[in-house]
This record gives structure tokens, sequence and C-alpha cells, in this order.
């Protein structure tokens, strides 16, 4: 009896490993409703970012002319947050080069502090010269304060970007509901290349 047992104990974990395997076969082919999954997810991305830099030109006077001499924009529509003493955000964004989507991203920061609540804001990274998107586009991980400084856009006192902030490597604006963020800190975002 305890033969028995022992040998309908063995079969049933040699089907349940056979399943399992099954199973996990499954969840690693690539279908056409994956790809379907992709496509959406991309151009879902691409739109919100389109939508994004539409609303920081209507935001920020001469952001259109930076925008379009830069040699790359990274654009993250809406980057979410919440906290109740330590926080979390994160968000997926698209690099634009010469106007198209070259690459997707996430972009995911933590804090540390006493605050409570939720946000969402749009980060919009600006590489104002070819090193520094070529920098940026090779690295395996990337962390704003540490493998790159991003300034900040500030307003001037014409109310358009000041003319220390179109001189940098490159610029960071944040964009909240209100419009562009003051006093906004991007410092130690880490953004990592996905394929969404």
């Amino acid at each position: 009896m305890m033969i028995r047992n022992l040998k309908l104990q063995t079969l049933g974990i040699a089907a349940a490993l056979a399943l399992g395997s099954i199973a996990m076969t499954g969840c690693t082919t690539t279908t056409a409703d994956s790809h379907a999954s992709t496509r959406s997810a991309r151009s879902a991305i691409d739109s919100n970012a389109n939508a994004t830099l539409a609303r920081l030109y209507n935001t920020v006077p001469g952001s259109r002319e930076l925008v379009q001499k830069a040699a790359g924009v990274l654009v993250f529509p809406s980057v979410t947050g919440g906290s109740f003493v330590v926080g979390a955000e994160y968000g997926r964004g698209v690099l634009l080069v010469g106007g198209r989507p070259a690459s997707y991203y996430s972009t995911t920061a933590g804090s540390v502090g006493f605050q409570a609540g939720g946000q969402s804001k749009a980060v919009i990274y600006v590489f104002n010269n070819q090193e520094s998107l070529d920098q940026f586009r090779n690295s395996r991980g990337w962390t704003v304060g540490a493998d790159a400084t991003v300034t900040v856009a500030t307003m001037g006192a014409n109310a358009s970007v000041n003319s220390y902030t179109v001189q940098q490597p490159i610029v960071g604006y944040v964009l909240t509901n209100v419009g562009l963020e003051a006093g906004a800190s991007v410092k130690g975002a880490k953004i990592s290349r996905i394929e969404p």
C-alpha cells in the first residue's frame, strides 16, 4: 500500500512538472497578440508624448525652437508617484531623434521624507548636443545626477527659457497640471531602456 501511494505521489509530481513546463512555455511564446499589444503600447506613448510637447510649447515660450534644434528629446508624458513617508515614482516615455521615435524608456525614482499623497507630472529631457545624447544612448541605465547633470529649466524675466538654460548639454522640464514646476528636481531619477 505504501509503495502504491509513493508511485501515485511520484506520478502526480511528474504530471505537475509536465503541466508547469507547458504553461511556462506558453508564457514565453511570442504571439500575434503580443505584437499587437506592443504596437498599441508604443502608439499610446507616442501620442501622449506629442501632446506633452504641445503643452510644453504652449507653456514655455522658446521651448519649441530649443526642441527643434536638439540632438534628441526624451519625453515622459506621465510620471506618477505616491508616498507616505517613503515615496516612489514611475513613468514610461519615448526618445525622439529627428522628431521620430527612436527607443522607449522607463523612469523610476524614490524619496524619503514626511510627505503624503500622490501626484502626476510630465518630465522632458532635451539633449542639446550630440555628445550628451550619445552618452545617454550608450549607457546601460542612466541616473540623473550620477551619470549626467541635468539643468532644470527656469523661466527668465521675459517669461521664456533663460539664456543660461539654452547653453546646457541637457535641460529638463517638469510640467504639472498648472504649468512649469518651479524648483523641481529630477536628481536621482533612474532611466532604463524598455520594450513596451
